[in-house]
């Protein structure tokens, strides 16, 4: 017997017997959501299904399951709420309050499942089991880590759209706590989906020759129109807080290094409730294992000569401000360990003062006392973008390159550049960096090309892009139907007739 959602399914080994579904009257969450989409049982009624022939048998004419088999579990009475099997792939089952339940979601996030919803939903459900099913045989992992981050992210995106945090538990009928345990698995099978999808096309790559040869014959307006893109020159001063801020984060550390030395208090407690990590915080500091690579190098240098989890580190500077390590467990080359994280307050007077700076700086530069890219690699505190005058570089495209689409750039440049002319430099402002600290910079305007049709010369990554993205897109269709060939897939008969994206689903 499986529990989902307190969905509760009833159903023999290999799928050979009958099973009828049921979701209580107690049921919560995403069924009490959407019960006016689902089915109510009357005395003599009841959705059952034979697996053992499936096509031919969902019908209520088949015989009731024998709840009785099944400990703490009764009939449904009149006026329960009836899910439904609508699709088997494998040994998964889709329910019909699985559809609803994204469609529910779609709804939320204003996603448009078109005039095929019915059909396009459990075809994408289904789609996302086979990949999950690989997934599982090529041993793939998601950090809880990444879970926790990922999930709250999508919480606080909810929180913005609804308004409040009140509003959205009102809309959602949960509380946060629920919302969060509910979206644990969704998000790491979301996961394990992309990580799959990345590794079944990490080999592929195409040649200037097979980009040429795709748009040779194409006509002139049907080419892509490439968006207006600029690069951008940065120069930076991060406002330093006092000695005084320092010593105060330093010591509030030290008192929590005593607290949990004394048996006090345990170091998970006060990450929960004093961490500025709020990916980890929820979890009482815990970051799950992971490489060295992946972490911040001071950071890393402490917590992976932690030997004993009893003990506490020493206080750490990192690029997000200063922490204390606790260890929980090492296997292999990874390590889980947890961490407080406490950030200086930074004073209004020091931003002011770094702002001043640069706009000295920026005076200098505009009367030729310097070039740009000459203050850049000397006064900038921009490590990144230091080494190379100042250029940033967009790391979002599939090769790092010094152009940006707009809406690319950290929405503070943004806008910014859009007021510059082509080799103006900005005034000094403020902006919060992805490591969470606040810095000041001025910015230049080196280059701006407005929207235009692609041509090889000019645009060439881009059209490889797109060459590579659909090179991609065919490797995934042709594995997708692959895997449909070869897996076991039935659905009720009003399926059948849906006109799907993939070949192969329905089967004779």
């Amino acid at each position: 017997m499986k529990n989902i959602k307190k969905t509760y399914i009833i159903a023999t080994a290999m799928l050979a017997t009958a099973v009828t579904v049921a979701i209580g009257s107690n049921a919560t969450g995403i069924a009490r959501s959407t019960g006016s989409m689902l089915t109510t049982l009357s005395d003599s009624d009841s959705i059952t299904t034979d697996f053992g022939k499936f096509a031919d048998t969902f019908s209520n004419d088949s015989d009731k399951a024998d709840f009785s088999a099944e400990p703490g579990l009764t009939e449904p009475t009149k006026g329960s709420i009836v899910d439904e099997v609508i699709w088997v792939v494998g040994d998964e089952a889709i329910l019909r309050s699985d559809v609803e339940a994204m469609r529910l979601q779609g709804s939320m996030e204003g996603h448009d499942f078109g005039d095929n919803a019915d059909c396009t939903i459990p075809e994408q459900i289904a789609v996302q089991k086979l990949f999950l099913h690989q997934a599982a045989l090529d041993s793939i992992e998601v950090t809880e880590s990444e879970i926790t981050q990922g999930v709250d992210q999508q919480i606080n995106y909810w929180i913005q759209a609804a308004g409040s945090k009140e509003r959205l538990e009102q809309y959602r009928r949960q509380s946060i706590t629920q919302m969060r345990q509910q979206l644990h698995d969704d998000y790491k099978n979301s996961q394990l989906v992309q990580k799959m999808r990345q590794k079944l096309v990490e080999g592929i790559t195409v040649s200037p020759a097979e980009v040429r040869e795709y748009f040779r014959n194409m006509p002139e307006d049907s080419l892509p129109k490439i968006p207006t893109t600029v690069e951008v020159e940065i120069l930076t001063q991060t406002p330093k807080p006092t000695t005084e801020e320092v010593n105060r984060i330093k010591d509030e550390l030290r008192g929590f290094t005593d607290r949990i030395n004394k048996g006090e208090i345990s170091f998970a407690t006060l990450a929960s409730l004093y961490s500025e990590d709020p990916g980890s915080a929820r979890q009482g500091g815990e970051l799950g294992y992971t490489g060295r690579g992946m972490l911040d190098p001071a950071f890393a240098a402490v917590a992976f000569n932690l030997t004993d989890p009893k003990k506490v580190s020493k206080i750490v500077e990192s690029e997000f401000g200063y922490h204390i390590i606790q260890l929980i467990d090492r296997r292999g080359d990874r390590i889980n360990c947890r961490h407080i994280l406490l950030k200086p307050r930074i004073e209004e007077s020091a931003i002011e003062k770094a702002e001043a700076r640069l706009d000295s700086i920026g005076d200098d530069i505009r009367k030729g006392t310097f070039t740009f890219e000459q203050g850049a690699s000397v006064l900038s505190d921009d490590k990144d973008t230091r080494n190379n005058n100042g250029l940033m570089a967009n790391s979002n495209q599939s090769e790092r390159t010094s152009r940006f689409h707009m809406q690319d750039l950290p929405s503070e440049v943004a806008k910014v550049v859009d007021t510059l002319k082509v080799g103006e430099v900005s005034k000094a402002f403020q902006m919060v960096n992805e490591r969470g600290k606040t810095v000041c910079l001025i910015c230049k305007l080196k280059s701006r090309v407005e929207e235009h049709r692609a041509t090889i010369t000019e645009d060439f990554q881009e059209m490889k892009d797109i060459v590579l993205a659909k090179r991609r897109d065919e490797k995934i269709h042709n594995w997708v139907e692959q895997k449909i060939k070869d897996t076991y897939i039935r659905m009720l008969p009003e399926y059948k007739n849906c006109k799907f994206e993939y070949d192969g689903w329905v089967k004779d």
